[in-house]
């Protein structure tokens, strides 16, 4: 499942590519309701944060610390418009989380105890977040540690790169999907992989 985009291939400093593990379950059963892996598209200002993160006056000085989904992606419902480097936010969130674990991986996958160039960041919502016809979602380097304070960048066409981005959420990667319905009485859990 899954539509097989690719991602950009960006310069130093941004992650060679992205991936995203999709795994919803029945929170009684068990069951497995969805599951797809796709690879994501990075967006311009993944090198903003990464440059930051490079510097001693970083923006966001704890880099990558949330998932967030939405359901504003455009274009056809089972088919939305493929993701572009110019996004800056969600078109339309609807919850953000903190990432439950982040695991470095050798190249074989494996998980190990030592930094890496691959690491996988997972969030899992319980069966009363995220509920409802999800197309969207991103990495975001957040400017408040709290969820329920998002300081978003208005995506606007063209790109602006002269955007004061302090204070502000930064995205490093972004997907469109077709809609997964998430129900109350599923969990969802999203493996980001990054490899750099």
């Amino acid at each position: 499942m899954g539509l097989n985009l690719r991602f950009a291939e960006v310069g130093l400093g941004r992650p060679k590519h992205g991936r995203i593990i999709f795994d919803m379950r029945d929170a009684r059963t068990g069951e497995q309701l969805a599951y797809w892996e796709q690879d994501n598209i990075i967006v311009n200002d993944a090198g903003i944060l990464a440059a930051s993160l490079f510097s001693d006056d970083a923006v966001n000085p704890d880099g990558l610390v949330m998932l967030a989904v939405g359901t504003g992606a455009t274009g056809p419902i089972l088919n939305p418009d493929a993701p572009t480097a110019i996004q800056r936010s969600l078109n339309t969130e609807i919850e953000r989380k903190p990432f439950s674990s982040k695991v470095y991986r050798n190249s074989s996958g494996i998980a190990v105890s030592t930094r890496t160039n691959i690491v996988d960041y997972t969030t899992t919502f319980g069966e009363a977040e995220a509920v409802g016809p999800l197309n969207e979602m991103a990495l975001v380097s957040t400017a408040s540690p709290n969820p329920a304070i998002t300081n978003p960048i208005p995506t606007v066409f063209p790109y602006d790169e002269t955007v004061d981005v302090t204070g502000k959420d930064l995205l490093a990667n972004y997907l469109t999907f077709g809609c997964i319905v998430k129900p109350v009485t599923a969990t969802l859990s999203i493996t980001w992989r990054l490899t750099f």
